[in-house]
């Protein structure tokens, strides 16, 4: 790219090239010259925007966790609407399809970035899947002071455990097929079985 040509929305070009070679090539291809080539822009682009290739990638896993606030806000507020194994299928597959599961991939391959996502967000667990563990956690609480699961048995924080591991045991086999919205239903009904 010529020097002087302006790139409208720089990070998220960048976060989605990331993306691409991450989804694509998993966490090892994923340098600072493939996100920039994936891109289609100098390297010394993503070196203006920050500090180092660490900093880019906390800043990806931030965003992501970002868009995962706002998918977390829309399954709440579907508590009482729609029948809750579904809602939940729905929502571990909009979890799990995106580029989450590379994501985990990526900060359980890169110590330095997991060190430093644990000093903006000290939360215990694997970034990204913790926040999707309060996503789920959040919606059943709903759901259960809804009376829709039962009220005084339901251990809403190890379900939405169970669910998110389950979940991304079934998605995370980059290679292998994607499992299809009956087996995620099937699994859901299952792990909540004794929640009826």
């Amino acid at each position: 790219m010529p020097t002087g040509v302006h790139i409208r929305d720089v990070r998220g070009q960048l976060f989605a090239a990331a993306e691409r070679v991450l989804v694509r090539d998993g966490p090892h291809a994923l340098t600072s010259r493939a996100v920039t080539t994936e891109a289609g822009c100098a390297k010394g682009v993503l070196h203006r925007h920050f500090a180092d290739f660490d900093a880019f990638l906390a800043e990806l896993v931030l965003d992501r966790i970002a868009a995962m606030d706002i998918q977390s806000a829309a399954l709440r507020e579907s508590a009482g609407t729609g029948a809750v194994a579904d809602n939940l299928t729905d929502a571990l597959i909009t979890v799990f399809q995106s580029v989450a599961v590379a994501i985990v991939a990526l900060i359980t391959f890169r110590d330095d970035l997991r060190a430093r996502l644990r000093q903006v967000r000290p939360a215990v667990g694997v970034p990204v899947l913790t926040e999707a563990v309060a996503m789920i956690a959040a919606y059943l609480t709903a759901e259960r002071d809804l009376g829709r699961i039962a009220a005084d048995d339901a251990d809403v924080e190890t379900l939405a455990r169970t669910l998110i591991g389950a979940g991304h045991l079934l998605f995370a086999d980059r290679n292998g097929p994607t499992p299809n919205a009956e087996a995620v239903r099937n699994m859901v009904t299952t792990v909540l079985a004794g929640a009826w």
